[in-house]
């Protein structure tokens, strides 16, 4: 009976109360040991933090740069378009995100060439590596370039 499902022995434990006398374990000092900014309330250390002296991460130069104009594409395999489509479908990135195979809404579509292809499958997508353009070719299917 459901009503009387109970927990397994020790599987409840009561909260610690801290700070409620030496007897309970946790008393005088509450688990945060001696004096100083970190037994204070909201006392704490930001990280990287050294006492006063020049971090670390001041200290050391700065270098390169991140390229915000960068296109990162949407890349799925062809052995992954083969297994998820039949022969004479078309794979366009609508469907192929349809089914899962790529995420995301930005970012062109790319197809390499990782598994195999043994149907015929016409695939539409804006970069396609050598490697893929010969497996689906060879299986008589079509790489067409948006």
């Amino acid at each position: 009976m459901l009503n009387r499902l109970k927990a397994p022995k020790g599987a409840n434990q009561k909260k610690t109360r801290r700070g409620r006398g030496e007897g309970s374990g946790l008393g005088k000092t509450s688990g945060r040991g001696g004096k100083g900014q970190t037994a204070r309330t909201g006392g704490s250390i930001k990280p990287g933090f050294e006492g006063g002296q020049m971090p670390l991460q001041r200290k050391l130069p700065k270098r390169g740069f991140t390229n915000e104009f960068k296109v990162k594409a949407r890349i799925v395999n062809v052995g992954d378009i083969a297994a998820a489509f039949k022969a004479g479908e078309v794979a366009d990135p609508a469907t192929l995100a349809e089914k899962g195979l790529i995420k995301g809404r930005k970012g062109p579509v790319k197809v390499l060439g990782d598994g195999d292809v043994k149907t015929a499958i016409t695939v539409k997508a804006d970069l396609f590596s050598k490697s893929a353009i010969d497996k689906i070719k060879a299986a008589g299917g079509n790489a067409e370039v948006i």
